[in-house]
C-alpha cells in the first residue's frame, strides 16, 4: 500500500451548523450529531481517514466548548486537538493546523477537510486522495477536489476548470480557472450544460510548507499572527497568544483569501458521491423515502402527504394534505418550514437572538 506516513489530516470542526437548527445547537453543532446514520458526522469523517492516514497524523481544529464532545465521539489523540478561541473562517483554521503539523513534519502533505460532509465510495475517495497527494508533493500545487455535478444544484459553490495539466491514470488534473459562489438555478443549469464546472467540495491537499508560503504571500497579517503562535507552542503562553492573535485577525475563507488569488491552484474532478449536508432539504438525496417521496424518522404518520421530511424525537407527528415541508421536533422546539426555505434558517436564529431567547440557540 502507498506510504501515507508523511500525510496529515486537518479536520475543520469549528462550525456551528446553524442551518440544521433546531437539532444543531451551540452546545452540540451538526458535526456531533448522528444525522444520516448511527455514527456522528465527525466520527464518520475520522473513520473514513483512518484506513489511509496514520491515527497519530489526524488533527482537528475545534471550538473550546466542544473539547469533551470531540473526545467522546472520535479517536483523535488529545495532543492533536487544536482549539480556536473563536471561529475566524477557514483560512485561519487551516493556517493554525498547518503550523502544528509543520512541527511534526516540515515537508508533510496536509489534507484539509470539513468535519460534517457525506462521502460514499470510500475506496474511490482514498484513490483520489492518493493522486492529490502525489500532485501536491511532487508538483507543489494547491490541490482541491471538485465533484462532477449530477444536477444544477444551487446550494454548492462551483469551480471552473482551466487548462489540463496532468494525467494520473484515469484522472486529469486541471488548472483552476475560477471559483464561483452558489449560483441561481439558471446559472447552475448553464454550468451543468457546459461540462466545465465542478462542485466545490471544500477538500484541499497541499504541502504544509506550500500553504504557509501562500498565506505569507496573500494574507501577510495572518501569516505574522501564525508565526507568533508558532513561537508560543509548547509554552505556558500558548493559549494566551492564540487568543490574542485571534482577537485581531480577519475572518476569511481559504477560497477567497488564497485559492482565488493563487496561480498555483489545481482541481481534480472526482466521481465519489459527496454532499455537504448543508440543510434539512439536502437530506432528500441521502435518506430513504416512502412511495410518496417522504422522509419519515421517528413516530410519524403521513396522510396525503408528499415530498415532506418529518423528524420526530418524542412526539407522534401526523400530517394530512401537505407537500414540500420539513418538520423537525426536539425536546423544546418544533420547526416547520417550506423545503425551499431551509437555506434561510439563520433568519430564525437572528430573531431568537433579538428576542433574547438564547436558551433555544
Amino acid at each position: 500500500m502507498e506510504d501515507f506516513s508523511s500525510v496529515f489530516a486537518a479536520i475543520m470542526a469549528g462550525g456551528q451548523g446553524t442551518r440544521f437548527w433546531p437539532k444543531s445547537r451551540r452546545s452540540k453543532p451538526k458535526q456531533f450529531l448522528s444525522i444520516i446514520c448511527d455514527e456522528t458526522m465527525i466520527s464518520n469523517t475520522v473513520n473514513r481517514l483512518i484506513p489511509i492516514i496514520p491515527k497519530e497524523n489526524i488533527f482537528s481544529v475545534i471550538n473550546r466548548s466542544h473539547i469533551n464532545e470531540m473526545k467522546e465521539h472520535t479517536s483523535i489523540i488529545e495532543e492533536n486537538i487544536i482549539v480556536e478561541p473563536i471561529g475566524r473562517n477557514t483560512a485561519p483554521c487551516i493556517g493554525l493546523a498547518a503550523i502544528y503539523i509543520q512541527r511534526k513534519d516540515p515537508e508533510g502533505v496536509m489534507v484539509a477537510l470539513p468535519a460534517d460532509h457525506y462521502i460514499k465510495e470510500e475506496e474511490l475517495f482514498h484513490k483520489t486522495l492518493l493522486i492529490a497527494k502525489e500532485v501536491a508533493s511532487k508538483k507543489g500545487y494547491l490541490v482541491t477536489l471538485g465533484i462532477e455535478p449530477k444536477t444544477p444544484a444551487t446550494g454548492f459553490g462551483y469551480i471552473e476548470k482551466g487548462e489540463p495539466l496532468l494525467q494520473k491514470g484515469s484522472n486529469e488534473v486541471f488548472k483552476v480557472k475560477r471559483f464561483t459562489e452558489k449560483p441561481d438555478l439558471n446559472t447552475a443549469s448553464k454550468f451543468l450544460t457546459s461540462g466545465n464546472f465542478l462542485w466545490n467540495s471544500g477538500i484541499f491537499v497541499w504541502k504544509v510548507s506550500t500553504i504557509l508560503e501562500e498565506i505569507k504571500a496573500y494574507l501577510p497579517s495572518l501569516y505574522c499572527g501564525l508565526m507568533e503562535i508558532k513561537d508560543a507552542i509548547g509554552t505556558k503562553q500558548e493559549r494566551d497568544v492564540i487568543s490574542k492573535v485571534y482577537s485581531d485577525i480577519e475572518s476569511i475563507s481559504i477560497d477567497y483569501g488564497i485559492m482565488e488569488k493563487s496561480n498555483n491552484a489545481v482541481v481534480i474532478p472526482s466521481d465519489f458521491t459527496w454532499n455537504d449536508v448543508g440543510t434539512w432539504s439536502s437530506l432528500d438525496e441521502l435518506m430513504p423515502k416512502d412511495e410518496d417521496g417522504n422522509i419519515l424518522q421517528g413516530d410519524c404518520i403521513a396522510l396525503e402527504t408528499r415530498d415532506t421530511s418529518i423528524f420526530s424525537q418524542d412526539k407522534l407527528i401526523i400530517t394530512l394534505g401537505i407537500d414540500g415541508i420539513v418538520i423537525v421536533e426536539t425536546k423544546d422546539v418544533i420547526l416547520i418550514s417550506s423545503k425551499n426555505k431551509t437555506q434561510d434558517i439563520k433568519k430564525i436564529l437572528e430573531r431568537l437572538e433579538e428576542e433574547g431567547l438564547d436558551k433555544y440557540l
